[in-house]
């Protein structure tokens, strides 16, 4: 097969439940006990279909299990990323492969600092290739798919798995065997890639992403120190006060409800405050705005609209290389 006439996508391996392989065809569990991992390249050697979609280019960036992804392989897989395509003008897109566990806040960080229009595909698996009924070579061809389609383009980073295309921004990890796990809440997924081979959105994304974002790492060794605070009945401020104690440079409160939480909880984010600590309230209810209330703002918060927790501390990581300004950062809680 010759590639003249296909877009070409480049394919960026990350390791995860779609590569581990098991003892056995009906081991769901525990196939990483052994850590025995297929790389990018054997990865899409099982989808020859791939090869009708597109010129695929593989590359394994880090192969790990999605709970080792820390801040520092965020910033080489989207520096990687944003090398590739500005050194291919004619590259139709970038497909990548992640574990499940971490997969929407690379996602987003993808989202927010992939600086050009054109898509970026992730997908993950919930059951490893060598597993009965695995989703792992339907969600590869269907990135891929997504990545080399003109459709996909200007939507931000994408996430696929069970052919549906979600909103990097928007989508969270609800279930932690099904394969229908990932879900947009009320905002619900983007679109289709369906076996009629077609790549089918509804809507598009409205809030700053990719290329209209302001957010470049390529100078970037290290992300500032942001941690999230979980609230519950009865919590007292012992973490918030430690977290403030070890210098971190940003938390994100996980507040309950509407993003209230208990009162002793409260007055430890207020001394975060008062010892210039930017803190962001989040709730963890899963769906639903935080709001700029008179109380918030009298205390100095700052509010994450509708994102997750673990969303909201990425963007305040990225907003913290910028600057320091409550305002600013606020900004950006409600722009991105």
């Amino acid at each position: 097969m010759t590639y003249d006439q296909l877009p070409r996508v480049y394919l960026f391996g990350t390791g995860g439940t779609i590569s581990f392989v098991a003892e056995s065809r009906t081991d769901f569990a525990n196939y990483s006990y052994q850590g025995r991992q297929l790389t990018i390249q054997e990865m899409l050697a099982r989808v020859p279909e791939a090869q009708d979609v597109a010129e695929v280019l593989p590359e394994q960036v880090i192969n790990v299990g999605s709970t080792e992804v820390y801040p520092k392989h965020w910033l080489t897989l989207a520096n990687r990323i944003n090398q590739q395509l500005s050194a291919d003008a004619a590259a139709a897109g970038v497909a990548v492969t992640h574990g499940t566990a971490t997969l929407e806040e690379t996602a987003y960080f993808l989202n927010l600092t992939v600086l050009d229009s054109r898509p970026v595909a992730v997908t993950g698996a919930m059951r490893p290739p060598s597993a009965m009924g695995t989703d792992a070579d339907n969600n590869l061809l269907d990135a891929i798919r997504i990545a080399s389609s003109p459709n996909s383009a200007g939507r931000g980073a994408l996430v696929v798995l069970n052919n549906e295309i979600q909103s990097a921004r928007d989508v969270t990890k609800t279930d932690s065997y099904r394969v229908e796990t990932f879900q947009s809440g009320h905002m619900g997924f983007l679109g289709y890639s369906d076996s009629d081979g077609q790549v089918v959105f509804y809507r598009r994304p409205e809030r700053r992403h990719t290329s209209d974002s302001e957010f470049d790492v390529s100078g970037v060794d290290e992300l500032p120190q942001v941690e999230i605070a979980y609230a519950y009945a009865g919590v007292d401020g012992i973490v918030v006060d430690a977290l403030v104690a070890a210098g971190v440079k940003g938390i994100v409160a996980a507040g309950l409800g509407s993003g209230g939480s208990p009162s002793t909880f409260m007055a430890a984010l207020r001394r975060a405050v008062a010892a210039g600590i930017p803190v962001v309230i989040s709730t963890q209810v899963g769906t639903g705005r935080v709001l700029q209330t008179r109380r918030f703002v009298e205390e100095g918060y700052i509010v994450a609209d509708n994102l997750h927790p673990k969303k909201a501390r990425i963007l305040l990581m990225l907003g913290l290389t910028r600057t320091s300004d409550p305002a600013e950062l606020q900004r950006m809680m409600l722009e991105y």
